[in-house]
């Protein structure tokens, strides 16, 4: 029988795993903007809006373990959420994410991509009080619009989600030029899919 994984693991840990276990699977949820911009090496990217669109088609038809990979950790929680239910039982989730990986010496492979969504926000928040601040010394109720942010923003901690990157995630530059299918195969089928990062 299949060992279980912990529900976290840390590059040391997932460098063990991939020693003693080939078949592990490294699934990263960020955007495909976030996975091109920096990912690690043999990881697949299947984003967490694509699970989230599927998960009533997800089924896995595999026993191989899998590690969930996001930028901090979140992303990839939600993500074991949504895959418990589809039948995928050895989950974990790579504490700390790509900043905890490269803090620890993991290697990754760079390239030409987006920022990482947290950043996106950060940036579209930002903008977003800004305008609202400058707009409101020329029509004084615009200032709700920098309220209307702080609320989202503290709901979007106290929840753990976040509207805003849905949101950002739908940008072209967010998107996947591969096939859905292929993306989620690298997940559930027995052999995975072409295209490891």
């Amino acid at each position: 029988m299949p060992q279980t994984l912990p529900k976290t693991v840390d590059t040391a840990q997932v460098r063990e795993l991939r020693d003693v276990d080939p078949q592990i699977r490294l699934i990263d949820v960020r955007a495909p903007g976030e996975f091109a911009s920096s990912h690690i090496p043999g990881s697949y990217n299947v984003p967490l809006d694509l699970l989230r669109e599927h998960r009533e088609e997800l089924t896995a038809r595999h026993g191989d373990p899998v590690v969930l990979v996001c930028a901090s950790g979140g992303r990839a929680e939600q993500a074991r959420g949504l895959l418990e239910n589809a039948g995928l039982e050895r989950l974990s989730v790579l504490h700390g994410g790509i900043a905890g990986w490269e803090q620890q010496g993991g290697e990754l492979n760079h390239g030409r991509g987006t920022w990482a969504m947290e950043r996106q926000v950060r940036l579209a928040a930002g903008l977003l009080v800004l305008t609202g601040v400058v707009a409101s010394i020329a029509y004084e109720p615009l200032k709700w619009i920098a309220g209307f942010v702080g609320a989202g923003l503290t709901f979007a901690a106290v929840s753990n989600t976040c509207a805003m990157s849905r949101v950002l995630g739908l940008l072209p530059h967010n998107r996947s030029r591969t096939d859905d299918r292929v993306l989620l195969e690298a997940l559930t089928e027995r052999n995975g899919a072409e295209g490891r990062g």
